[in-house]
């Protein structure tokens, strides 16, 4: 018994140490932009494994440098509810566990070995506390963790910065990260530069930006664009 109270001791100081070094992090990002996440770090490592090799594109650029079209665009697609919410909206997250459980059920009635599709409920505030901080696992572990980074986000920092780092981190096709590398590979402008439409476009490929940059014609991307483009007058950024 005394072995197994030493391990449960040892595992708890582990957790405590670890959410001390997440407060950590989080702290210096109040005045230091992150060179990386730990989404980027193990995408680069199997793009510099991968027959095509290393192909990267990244340039940081300060809130102002961002259209407030694309700041628009990216909440009404991804988080309408951001400027409201402390980091979790948790009713959205109920009825994404409601639909997945539905569509695992019907997977498993279909037999067909296709696996069942993943239905999100996260805020954009989630989504930089995953991609800034944890892996792409999937499991209840990984996802508690990703609710008190996002609680421990919005407490440390404010909207602004959190959409800052989000807009200039996040994935937009292949080796490439954040809005002003996504505006020059799509339209070859500056990400201060976007109109409302390309700003709309670049929104609506954030579920599946790998696929959609080789599937540009997909009619789902034009219409969810549209949809976005109609929202974006609507939005006001932080």
């Amino acid at each position: 018994m005394k072995a197994l109270a030493r391990l449960l001791l040892l595992i708890l100081c582990a957790g405590l140490l670890l959410q001390v070094f997440f407060v950590a992090r989080i702290a210096v990002m109040v005045w230091a932009d992150p060179q990386s996440t730990s989404y980027q770090r193990s995408e680069a490592w199997q793009l510099a494994h991968s027959e095509d090799g290393l192909r990267w594109r990244q340039q940081w650029v300060d809130y102002g440098q961002i259209s407030a079209n694309l700041k628009r665009a990216v909440i009404a697609s991804e988080d309408a509810g951001f400027m409201e919410h402390h980091g979790v909206q948790w009713d959205a997250i109920r009825k994404a566990y409601q639909r997945n459980a539905r569509a695992e059920e019907k997977a498993e009635k279909a037999d067909n070995g296709r696996p069942a599709k993943v239905y999100g409920g996260s805020t954009i505030t989630q989504q930089l506390a995953k991609n800034l901080l944890l892996s792409g696992e999937r499991n209840f572990l990984r996802k508690g963790q990703e609710l008190v980074l996002a609680q421990l986000l919005e407490l440390m920092l404010d909207k602004r910065r959190i959409l800052e780092i989000y807009l200039n981190s996040v994935e937009w096709g292949q080796g490439i990260f954040g809005a002003e590398a996504a505006a020059q590979h799509y339209f070859r402008k500056s990400a201060a530069q976007l109109s409302a439409s390309d700003a709309a476009r670049l929104a609506a490929m954030l579920p599946a930006p790998k696929r959609f940059e080789k599937t540009p014609q997909s009619r789902y991307l034009a219409l969810r664009t549209r949809t976005i483009t109609h929202y974006i007058p609507m939005i006001t950024p932080p």
